[in-house]
């Protein structure tokens, strides 16, 4: 490997806008983020699904017929 050409390896934070914050090591000493982990959504299992409840059945009553029998 050559010397000096690679970019230094530090301890670095990470802050999210909830205000959790994460030590690692980066070549970025300092990163800000909106959604981390422990915030978002999905993770924290608050997540809220759409109700796409009747899409599918308005479907095949639309369009069922006619291709259930192609293949």
């Amino acid at each position: 490997m050559k010397s000096d050409i690679h970019p230094k390896y530090v301890e670095a934070t990470i802050s999210c806008a909830c205000g959790h914050v994460v030590k690692t090591r980066s070549t970025v000493k300092e990163t800000h983020v909106n959604t981390c982990a422990a915030c978002h959504p999905f993770f924290t299992g608050q997540a809220k699904y759409i109700d796409t409840e009747g899409r599918v059945e308005r479907f095949r009553k639309r369009y069922g017929a006619q291709t259930a029998g192609k293949k």
